[in-house]
């Protein structure tokens, strides 16, 4: 396939057009997202937590005088090092004064000031709201209704009351309904309720309405109390290897965020229904000492089998985690294994020091037994399961030192430590260093590593930032790994490297260029067809990015990309690719409404030279699909704000696949060219 001619021409196009329109400049955590799905196998993070938490430091920017390094991580573009020297130069010099006073920490500049500048403040410190009565009546009231659905019928729909019992019963709206309270960030609850397309509703199998229910309670304080939960809540400890539910990212072009940093107790507000827990947790703080203890108790969804060599006794062979009940195998796993969770974390902090103990317990009701396959030898087995760790971390000047170290109740280990560095005022530098053993298992882990979950693999990650001057920008990252044991799909003892290289120019605040080279090498089964081991071969994969936002006035904005990939360029499996966009976003100022479009080309030879892109969408929701085959995609988001209570989204969506008369597989197969997707989203506040 010739792809260079039309890809430059859709890139000229792009350039010619910068003076219709405006948008702006790009926001770094779109490519995080992209790289976080692409690394974690096509899953797109279903925790919409972080973008809620960005809208409500809108209207409560975060106070500049009392933030800790965990609140300023909430923010955009902050990495360890520059909180913790943000929090270091408040200690020394006194409450700020002015925001602008923090442009003077260190690796604190322009550019990250303006990123940052509609969340934070600076003021006096307030006093403990003491009065319970206040919290509870004072705050904000939100409630959230969204409607989805897949206009085309797929085979799972068209074969509703036939003979075979593989089909979808339900409607194919997926429904989210979400109230929320929220008092300045000290003292929240509120319900969700969330249908999946394809599941019964109020009839069935859901006779109790919507397929998952979640509820929580949260509260922070400044007294020896520092946060309670009751209900959904997630826990986060050390650098994941532990527990990590968060959303949490890997590799990018983001040289500098390589570390975990976040509260252990925060709530659960999101609609996804594996990673979290449910029952109680708290913190208590005293003097450089914390501490915090979390017990939970829920059914999760599983496989279930008889032995035939234990007189038929009932095991588990697989937790699932899709979180779909449409089907009736589906609806057979739900809720089918017993999970018993109790967990602890104890905290010493000493000025630039950090020391902290983790541990974490699983119970089961039924045994865990996998199936007897090479790369599954060392996969969790029994009823119980439970992780230890110590994490740490130091920072001194302009050095910051963190890690964690943790074992399985079989003492198997895990490792990984990293250091940032601001080595001057134009360059910073990250270094990573991660050993985790084939026989460690964790649930509900994220750590900083390749492989999906922190288990199998050694490796050491590199990464460099250059600022020559106000308008250039250097990226470098390197990573070199290695997988002592086998894994799913590659039946021997594998290694693989990448390396990423991203130029930016910014030469004032209407006009942002990026330009990324990636490059990528992983072992892979060749011929897996009915061969107990099949041959293991380094497949490479490069890819191109060129990337321009451009602000013409405040109220429009013009956004074009181009990729290009390469799969095994040289061969047998060779594949390549292209994707081209444009996105034309309107939001006049003074104005209750907004909307943004995008016109999309994309054609590649398979499936290996898939490329992702992030698309905008409805408040809170996010997207990131990736595109194969050759066709065409477009969408329309239009906001209005009817009045200062009550916001509309729609957002329409189509993919047009230009050389398939078949579109997905299995019960989700549509029939013809065409995909459609409406969503309609609309948020009450009182």
């Amino acid at each position: 396939m010739k792809i260079f001619i039309p890809a430059c021409y859709c890139l000229l196009l792009g350039c010619c057009s910068w003076a219709q329109v405006t948008r702006p400049p790009a926001q770094t955590t779109e490519q995080q997202l992209e790289m976080a799905t692409e690394n974690n196998e096509n899953r797109e993070p279903e925790d919409d937590d972080y973008p809620q938490q960005l809208q409500h430091y809108l209207t409560h920017p975060l106070n500049l005088n009392t933030a800790t390094v965990k609140d300023l991580m909430e923010l955009p573009g902050i990495n360890a090092l520059q909180a913790a020297q943000l929090v270091t130069y408040r200690e020394a010099l006194g409450p700020f004064i002015s925001i602008y006073e923090i442009q003077a920490v260190p690796s604190w500049g322009p550019e990250l000031f303006s990123n940052i500048r509609p969340y934070i403040t600076v003021s006096l410190v307030e006093k403990e709201v003491k009065n319970l009565g206040k919290r509870i009546k004072k705050g904000d009231h939100q409630l959230l209704l969204r409607l989805s659905q897949v206009l085309e019928k797929s085979k799972g729909y068209l074969q509703t009351g036939s003979a075979t019992k593989n089909f979808y019963p339900g409607s194919p709206q997926k429904i989210l309904l979400r109230y929320q309270y929220n008092y300045k960030n000290i003292f929240q609850y509120g319900l969700l309720a969330e249908k999946d397309a394809g599941e019964h509703f109020f009839k069935g199998t859901q006779k109790q309405g919507f397929d998952f229910y979640s509820f929580h309670v949260f509260a922070r304080g400044t007294g020896i109390i520092k946060t309670l939960a009751l209900g959904d809540f997630t826990v986060n400890m050390g650098q994941g290897l532990v527990q990590w539910q968060g959303l949490a990212f890997g590799k990018s072009a983001e040289v500098m965020n390589i570390k975990r940093e976040a509260a252990i107790l925060r709530p659960y507000r999101s609609s996804g229904e594996i990673n979290f827990h449910r029952g109680a947790g708290i913190t208590l703080q005293k003097w450089n000492w914390q501490g915090s203890l979390f017990f939970s108790y829920k059914k999760i969804d599983a496989n279930l089998l008889a032995d035939s060599t234990d007189h038929g006794a009932a095991y588990v062979s697989s937790l699932q985690n899709s979180g779909y009940h449409r089907t009736k195998s589906e609806t057979d796993d739900k809720g089918i294994q017993r999970q018993l969770v109790w967990g602890a974390n104890l905290s010493w902090q000493y000025r630039q020091l950090h020391l902290g103990i983790n541990a974490v317990d699983y119970q089961f009701k039924l045994p865990v037994k996998k199936a007897d396959l090479p790369y599954q030898q060392y996969s969790l087995t029994g009823r119980s399961f439970t992780n230890y760790s110590l994490d740490y971390s130091y920072t001194y000047k302009n050095l910051h030192v963190f890690g964690e170290l943790a074992f399985t109740k079989q003492k198997a280990p895990a490792f990984t430590s990293g250091i940032l560095v601001s080595v001057s005022g134009v360059a910073d530098l990250s270094l990573l260093y991660r050993h985790i053993s084939p026989s460690y298992q964790s649930f509900y882990s994220s750590a900083f590593t390749e492989s999906y979950l922190p288990q199998n693999e050694s490796g050491i990650y590199m990464g460099l930032t250059v600022r020559p001057n106000s308008f250039w920008k250097i990226d470098a990252v390197a990573d070199f790994y290695s997988f002592p044991w086998l894994k799913y799909r590659v039946d021997k003892p594998s290694m693989g490297a990448d390396w990423l290289v991203q130029l930016t120019y910014k030469p004032n605040k209407k006009l942002e260029l990026y330009s990324r080279y990636k490059h990528e090498a992983k072992s892979i089964n060749i011929n897996p067809d009915d061969l107990t081991l099949a041959p293991v071969m380094v497949l490479p994969r490069q890819n191109w990015r060129t990337h321009i936002n451009f602000i013409l006035n405040p109220s429009f904005t013009l956004r074009n990309r181009l990729e290009m990939v390469w799969f095994d360029k040289k061969g047998k499996a060779a594949s390549e690719g292209f994707l081209a966009f444009t996105d034309l976003l309107f939001k006049p100022l003074f104005k209750p409404y907004s909307a943004n479009i995008r016109l999309q080309y994309f054609e590649t030879e398979g499936y290996n030279s898939r490329i992702y892109a992030y698309e905008n969408d409805v408040l809170y929701s996010f997207s990131i699909p990736f595109f194969y085959d050759k066709g065409y995609r477009y969408y329309i988001n239009i906001n209005y704000d009817i009045n200062k209570k009550l916001t509309l989204w729609l957002r329409c969506a189509q993919t047009v696949n230009k050389n398939k008369n078949l579109i997905g597989s299995g019960l989700d197969e549509i029939s013809g060219q065409k995909k459609t997707e409406v969503r309609l989203q609309a948020i009450y506040r009182f």
